[in-house]
This record gives structure tokens, sequence and C-alpha cells, in this order.
């Protein structure tokens, strides 16, 4: 019995005719076949993300119409004019922007340059969780190879992903515009008002671009986070140092073109209103996807482009423990974060010199918030010592959000199923990332030492700068804890810590300049340590916030074992 399927039938009859045509047909089919089944999985994303994707886009919103309606009730036209001088800096240069619109200063152009660079890094940090979380994570966790094994194309979930982050950051750009619009600051015109939204939505779409880049690479959704992370701080860097060049008048201040977060600063809404640096941004995603395609289309399923180092053949005894494993596992993490926070700690640092040549033609508004011409060096060691608190705080609250990762990829089940208790397990998972975070404290002021030593001439800075970091710890084991006690009585709600963090951090940063009262500058938790050597250390700041570390600590291992865990 001979059967003889369509395709043979056709070109039996045609003498062989068809069989170009067929192969071209084909190949046709294959190429149509990589994006079959978008919209439907676009939709099943839009479900998954039906509360997270609102909560990040509503989140930003708010934020921007804090920072607007705060800065207009709470300064006049005379106060406003007096935070000239503190914004006009290098200091603020590097940590906020260049600052435009400040000869003639207004409302609108001053939240712009304060506040804008950090609502572009939320805007970051949200395209870079959801596309790891849409991609790499599904084809870790196994869920992408059961989708791939339906009728779907090989970039289907890449590019579903991407239309749905792009999307997110679109909306959010939209309604942070509107928020500032209606403000009480009441700003004008709307075209400057939608040109802000857009730089913002901009930088997110960036490093939505770079993820689906960094997804490509490694097959761990942590590692593919965290190679974004690092580009994003390495053009946070880049920004900052061109920034505090043009701040100082130097020649640097080209570096700024190098960056995605430069690109949308650049557009100077309210003062330039300048859209073509947004060009930069669309070519950048535009080229960024299609090298995310191509890399997918040359690799396999659940693999990267740079294939894993096989492992010992023997473990060591170490890693047959609790914290050797926990260890083990945020190793790679620490390594780079280590790396990264030392070599902008060194380059910080190294601008010291500069700060201090430079003290005789500040303001005497700026001397005196750091400690008058003689303390300028000390007070711009403790405020840096203040914003690697924060940058460690980020790491801190990533780490501890590993256990949640760990849980609902059903790894931990394994771990419990041997002689590990549950408590034994989140203690030694949150020990490494105490002991991490002390670590790269003390990275951050060996780095930003050494710098400040190497500029000034000056080697006996080197001990009051690392002691100034470590003292910081104290804050961020708060967050810390926080996040561990919300994983264990409260997993879904674990992503409220970066609230608390962003307010906190907000809080230090600006209170003051916007002579808040000191009731709410207490609210923060990075501003009771005191920022050594400039201001004296308060122990008894460092005690109380380590005891309510403690506090939080016991709260998250006795809610971890008393609620269910999510197993296969």
């Amino acid at each position: 019995m001979t059967l003889l399927t369509r395709a043979e039938s056709t070109a039996d009859h045609n003498d062989g005719e068809l069989s170009t045509t067929g192969h071209g047909r084909h190949a046709e089919d294959r190429s149509g076949s990589q994006v079959t089944g978008l919209w439907t999985l676009l939709r099943l994303m839009v479900r998954r993300d039906r509360w997270r994707a609102p909560i990040w886009i509503l989140s930003l919103t708010a934020l921007t119409a804090y920072f607007v309606n705060a800065i207009a009730v709470v300064m006049d036209e005379d106060t406003l004019a007096s935070m000239v001088v503190f914004v006009k800096n290098p200091v603020m240069g590097l940590i906020t922007g260049p600052g435009y619109g400040l000869d003639e200063i207004t409302i609108a152009p001053f939240v712009v340059g304060m506040y804008g660079v950090f609502l572009m890094i939320g805007a970051a940090l949200m395209s870079i969780q959801t596309m790891t979380r849409h991609t790499r994570a599904e084809e870790q966790s196994g869920r992408a190879e059961l989708i791939r094994a339906n009728v779907t194309g090989r970039h289907t979930q890449l590019l579903a992903a991407l239309i749905l982050t792009l999307a997110m950051n679109l909306v959010a750009g939209f309604l942070m515009s509107l928020a500032f619009y209606f403000s009480e600051a009441k700003p004008e015109p709307f075209s400057s008002t939608l040109l802000f939204g857009a730089s913002i939505a901009a930088a997110g779409c960036v490093f939505a671009a770079i993820s689906a880049v960094t997804v490509q690479l490694t097959s761990f959704s942590r590692a593919a986070s965290g190679i974004a992370g690092a580009v994003l701080a390495a053009s946070f860097v880049v920004r900052g140092l061109g920034d505090m060049s043009a701040v100082a008048g130097g020649d640097l201040d080209w570096l700024s073109w190098f960056s995605p977060l430069g690109w949308s600063q650049q557009t100077a809404p309210y003062t330039l209103d300048r859209w073509a640096p947004l060009l930069l941004s669309a070519a950048a995603v535009l080229a960024l996807i299609g090298l995310s395609l191509f890399l997918q289309s040359r690799r396999d399923l659940s693999a990267g482009i740079f294939a894993d180092r096989l492992g010992r053949p023997t473990a060591s005894p170490f890693l047959s423990t609790s914290t050797g494993l926990a260890l083990r596992l945020q190793r790679s993490s620490l390594t780079w974060w280590s790396i990264g926070i030392f070599a902008m700690a060194l380059i910080f640092g190294s601008f010291t010199g500069a700060m201090e040549d430079g003290a005789a033609g500040m303001p005497k508004e700026i001397l005196d918030l750091m400690g008058g011409s003689r303390g300028i060096v000390d007070g711009y060691i403790g405020y840096m010592a203040l914003y690697f608190a924060m940058i460690v705080s980020a790491y801190a609250i990533i780490a501890v959000s590993g256990l949640r990762a760990e849980e609902t990829s059903f790894r931990t089940e394994p771990v419990l199923a041997a002689a590990v208790g549950r408590g034994r397990w989140v203690l030694s998972w949150t020990l490494v990332t105490l002991l991490g975070s002390l670590w790269l404290m003390t990275v951050a002021g060996v780095g930003e030492g050494l710098g400040a030593a190497a500029s000034t001439g000056d080697w006996s800075l080197l001990g009051p700068a690392i002691l100034g970091h470590v003292a910081q710890t104290a804050s961020v084991w708060v967050l810390l804890g926080l996040a561990l006690a919300l994983y264990g009585l409260a997993p879904r709600l674990q992503g409220l810590v970066w609230i608390l963090f962003v307010y906190s951090a907000g809080m230090a940063l600006f209170g003051q300049m916007m002579r808040l009262d000191e009731a709410v500058l207490d609210t923060s938790v990075f501003v009771h340590i005191g920022q050594y050597p400039a201001q004296d250390l308060s122990a008894e700041a460092v005690l109380t916030l380590t005891a309510a570390t403690a506090v939080l600590l016991a709260l998250g291992v006795v809610g971890f074992r008393r609620r269910n865990l999510i197993t296969a």
C-alpha cells in the first residue's frame, strides 16, 4: 500500500514543476511562523501583569505628581531663586544632571532638572524587570518550552514582551505628562510637558531593548537582569561625569552623549525643548531589537549565547550547607556589584581634589552645607557615603527578592526536602545578603577613600572614608529586613519595599533642600546615622536601626515557617 501526501501528488502530476514553488512557499511559511501567535501571547502577558503593570505605571505617575506639587506648594519665587546656588555645583551635576534653565528659574525646569533622572531610572528598572520576567525567566522555569510546543514562532515571546514593555513606557510617559501639566506648577506650554514625558519613556524603551539583548546572552534570569542593571549603572556614571564636568566648566561634557540617560536629559524641556536627542534613543531601540532577534535565532531554547561553564565533578563540603548554597547562588551577583561599586567609588573619589580646588569659588550656601571651605572634602565624602548607601540598598532588596524567585521557580522545595529547615534556609540566605551589604559598603569606602587620597595627596582620608561608608550599612539593613518580612508574611507584596526605598532616598537627597520639617525628614531611614566625617556618627541611631532589622528578620522567618510553600 502506497500513501501519497498532497505535496507528492502535486509533484507527480506536474512532473516536478512545482518543486521550486513549493520550496518557496514553505520558506515563506517558515518566515511567517517566526511571529505566529503574537497577539494571543501578548494578551496572556497583559493578563499576567494586570496588577503589576498598573502599579508600575501609576507609581511613576504618582511620584511625578508628588515632586511637582510638593515643590510648587513649598517654594515661592524667592525660595526657588535661593535654591539655584545648591543646584549649580558639581556634586548636584553628578547626581541630577546638567541643570538646564537655572538662569531664569521656574518650578517646571527645576523639577525636570532635579528629579527627571530618577524618574528615568524608575522607567528603566520597570523595563528590565518586565522584559526579564516574560522572557528569560519563562525559559528558565520551563514554561517557555510549553508555549513553544504550541503554535507559536521563535520570536513570538520576545516580541510580545517588547510590545508590552514599550507600551507600558509610552503610557507611563503620557500619564506623567498629564500629571505634570495639571499640577500646581501650571507649566506652559503643553508641548514641553509632553517632551518631558517622552524623554522618560524614551529612556525606559532603550533599556527594554537592552534587556532584550541581555536575556539572549545568559541562561539565567538574574544574570540577565544583572547585566542590564550594570549597563544602567554605567550609563548613570558616564552621564554623571559628563554633567559634573559641564557644571564645573570642564571639557568632559561630551561624555553625557554616550549615555541613554544623557540623551533624554539633553532634550531640556521648558528650556531648549529639543526633540532631536530622542532620535538617538529611537535608533538605539531599533538597532538593539534587531540585535536581540539575531542573537535569539543563533541559540537554542533555554540556552544563552555564552555557554554555561561546567562545574567541578565534586562539590566542596561548604556547598553541602545551606549557607554555602546561598553564597554560591549569590556569588556571581555580588562579584559584579563589587566591581561596579568599586569603579564608581574610585571615579567619584577622584573628583575630591577638584572639589577642594574649586571651594574658593563656590557660593557661601554650598560651603555651609558641606562644612565650610575647609570642610568641603569631608562634606563631599560624607555625602557620597549616603549616596552609596542608597545604591547598596538596591542590591540588598534585589538579593532578598531572590528568595521569592527561588521559590516560584520550584527550587526551594528540593532544598527543604533535605535536612534543612525553613528558618535555617531563610536565615542562611539573609546572612549572605547582610554580609554582602556590609562588604559592598566597605568596597565603596575603600574606592572613595583611595580616589580622594590620590586626588588630594592626603592619605589620612582613607580611614574616615571607610568608616563613614561602613557606618551607613545599618540603614541598608532596615530595608533588607523589611523586604524579608514582606517575603515571609505576604510575598506578593514584597515589591512595596521599593516604595519606602524611593521615599527615603528622596527625603535624604532633597528633603533639606525643600526645607521640610525635621519630623518629615526623620521618616527616611537614611538621615539618622550622620554623614561622617563631616558630621558625627550617631551610635544610638546605628543600634536602633540594627535592632529594627532584627525584629523585621524575625517576623520574616516566623511568617515563612507558617505559610504555605509555592510548589510544582
